[in-house]
This record gives C-alpha cells, structure tokens and sequence, in this order.
C-alpha cells in the first residue's frame, strides 16, 4: 500500500500557475514573465537559476499557464516589452513598459519585495496581475 501512495505521488504532474494579465496598453511586442521562490531574485529572475522564466506574446497574455517545480511559495513578475528586445526599458530610473506583479501589492519607490507578491502553490493556483504604466 505505502509503495503505491509513493508511486502515485511520484507520478503526480506539477502544479500550475494559471495568470491573467489586465491593462496591457497594447498588443504590441511580449510579457516576459518570472516566477522565483528565491526571495533575492525577486522581481529579476536572472539571478534564480531555478526560476521560471518565459515569454508570452502580448496578444495572448490575457490568459497563460506557468509550470511551478513544485509545491511551495513563489512570486511572479512581468514586464511588457512592448520592443521585444528582452528586457524593460528605463528613462530616468523610471520603467518606460508596462509591468505587474502577482498579489497586485502597492507600487512605492521600486519593486515591492518578495513578501508582498508572495503565495502559495499547492496543486493548480491562479493569479490575475493588473499591469501598470509610470509613462
């Protein structure tokens, strides 16, 4: 019996993040999205090589699904790239594209931390990220 709950277990597949994206100001260009675990990675997933990093064309972000690595507590962040150059665009520490966060957490001076974007992942979970534009 324990052998057959440990194979069943095994075999389970990986939870999902199903995200909805609203406000994008077009349909130009990509979402670049990240979800990280890692606290210190948060919001730039170059830094969590365990990261899960993707790009959705921006007239199909409305409604994508990310594959968590497992069971646990992540954060996501996406960018608009509206040039599809791969990265967000700056003028004077100001974000020239659109971006968001999951849990929506108030916007101050930067990124929120990772603590106000949090939340748990235990089998399918959704989060519906409203973008916002500083120009």
């Amino acid at each position: 019996m324990a052998a057959l709950l440990l194979l069943t277990a095994a075999s389970a597949p990986p939870p999902t993040v199903d995200v909805s994206v609203t406000g994008l100001r077009s349909t130009k260009g990509q979402v670049l999205v990240c979800l990280t675990a890692n606290p210190k990675a948060f919001p730039d997933c170059s830094k969590d090589k365990a990261s899960v990093r993707l790009a959705v064309k921006a007239a199909n972000a409305g409604h994508f699904k990310v594959v968590a690595p497992a069971d646990g507590t992540y954060a996501v962040a996406v960018v608009h790239d509206e040039n599809s150059n791969n990265k967000m665009d700056m003028a004077l520490f100001m974000p020239k594209e659109g971006f968001g966060f999951s849990r929506n957490p108030a916007i101050g001076m930067g990124a929120p931390k990772f603590k106000s974007a949090s939340f748990a992942v235990h089998g399918d979970t959704h989060q519906a990220i409203k973008m916002k534009y500083m120009l």
